[in-house]
């Protein structure tokens, strides 16, 4: 009788110990689980609305000639060679925003041009550009200079 009861002790003592492993493994993971959570910090930060406004450049290359942008506002104003244009920048988000001419000088530049941007860098952001309802397209690049 004596063997039995040790027995049972024995038993419960295994099943209460089992029991509070178990609970104390699953405390464990669940505080892990929520510190590696909270922890976790977006790595990209989206600080688009800098390129909004402040001085620009798209360098010569393949398909554009160096340009000086300055932009404050809903004015944006381009100099390229001895050119100098001014247009209405009309920011839909972030991410698209529309250029037109204010004085067009020809037909093409009567169309609004529909700019996409598609990456950001740390001073610059790569872009494609629609010319009016064509499918004109060409992509290049912006650097902010100040």
């Amino acid at each position: 009788m004596q063997e039995k009861s040790n027995k049972k002790i024995v038993v419960s003592s295994l099943n209460f110990f089992k029991l509070k492993v178990k609970k104390g493994l699953f405390s464990f993971l669940f505080i892990l689980a929520s510190v590696f959570f909270l922890s976790c910090k977006p790595t990209v930060k989206d600080s688009s609305n800098r390129f909004k406004e402040g001085v620009f450049e798209i360098p010569a290359g393949k398909d554009f000639v160096k340009e000086t942008i300055i932009r404050k506002d809903s004015i944006q104003i381009s100099k390229y060679g001895d050119q100098v244009d001014t247009l209405s920048i009309k920011w839909k988000n972030n991410f698209f925003y529309t250029l037109k001419y204010i004085n067009p000088k020809n037909s093409l530049q009567e169309d609004p041009m529909f700019i996409q941007i598609n990456k950001f860098r740390e001073n610059s952001y790569d872009f494609t550009v629609k010319i009016g309802f064509s499918k004109f397209k060409k992509t290049g690049t912006v650097i902010k200079v100040k």
